[in-house]
């Protein structure tokens, strides 16, 4: 059970790092949400997907 969750953990980071270099917003904000959305797990996850997608054009103009 927990290698299933931690392949979906793996799979929705990899798609949210994809989503992340795909967004019209500069490098600079690029890595730094990489790296914070990468580093804090699934709570970062959560957040990133559920608060912050649609948010991160507005935050790093």
């Amino acid at each position: 059970m927990a290698t299933i969750i931690y392949i979906v953990g793996v799979v929705l980071s990899i798609i949210a790092v994809f989503d992340i270099i795909n967004k019209p917003i500069s490098l600079v904000g690029k890595i730094i949400t990489a790296i914070i959305v990468l580093a804090t797990s699934w709570i970062g996850l959560a957040i990133y997907f559920l608060f912050a997608r649609d948010r991160l054009t507005k935050w790093f103009k």
